[in-house]
């Protein structure tokens, strides 16, 4: 792929390092002192502790998908508009380590781009021609990862709007389209618009939309469970 392109059309100008080609672990001494240490504690302990995380990572194993910490996880400075991004080229989700301070934004970040990579497993998504897939996807990782939380838009002085669960989805899925692909805001309303039902009721691999971190623990207990009917058939 042109690296031109790619800066131009699809985001890569706001992931710096993904620009060279190289994806270079840095030196012990810069692992242990900077952020990179940091983002990689906190994603360790994401992985372990998130019922979005395990969920997901359960269900892209189930579907021949699974996921090493090392090789599909990326700790990177960033642009500092963007928290994470998925790179389907590389198959490599990027952690935005200057930008992703606090535990609870490292499991909403890295719960949203597994969404991003179970889809590219599961539905063979065609990220980079392919608008309304691209649409599905941000709305699907905007609906099941929590970054529409009750909490969440009370934080961000965002409430008390008729369905409002349903708007946060699609501004968030919006804005995610406009920052890495150069289309007019009226042309990603569409797109968002004619995807959208079908894809804000797609809630797999979680069965249900986990508002909290109580219906995550929930649908990760069904998801274990899922098979304990007919093997005691």
């Amino acid at each position: 792929m042109d690296q031109t392109k790619q800066e131009d059309d699809y985001g890569y100008d706001l992931f710096p390092e993904r620009n060279t080609g190289k994806y270079k672990k840095g030196s012990i001494a810069q692992s242990l002192f900077t952020f990179n240490h940091k983002c990689q504690v906190m994603l360790q302990f994401a992985m372990e502790t998130s019922p979005y995380a395990k969920l997901l990572l359960n269900a892209m194993k189930s579907s021949g998908c699974k996921v090493f910490k090392d090789r599909h996880f990326s700790c990177e400075d960033c642009d500092g508009t963007v928290s994470g991004g998925f790179d389907a080229a590389s198959s490599q989700i990027v952690l935005c380590q200057n930008n992703i301070h606090q535990q609870s934004h490292m499991n909403r970040v890295v719960t949203h781009e597994l969404i991003h990579a179970f889809d590219h497993c599961r539905a063979h998504v065609d990220w980079f021609n392919n608008f309304r897939h691209l649409a599905c996807s941000e709305i699907r990782a905007a609906n099941l990862s929590g970054d529409c939380a009750f909490s969440n838009e009370v934080a961000r002085f965002n409430f008390g709007v008729k369905q409002h669960h349903q708007e946060c989805v699609r501004g968030r899925a919006l804005r995610s389209i406009l920052a890495v692909r150069k289309i007019s805001r009226e042309e990603a309303e569409k797109i968002v618009d004619e995807v959208f039902d079908t894809c804000f009721n797609d809630h797999a691999p979680f069965g249900r939309i986990p508002h909290s971190k109580k219906d995550a623990k929930f649908a990760y207990r069904d998801y274990e469970n899922r098979d304990r009917y007919s093997a005691n058939l």
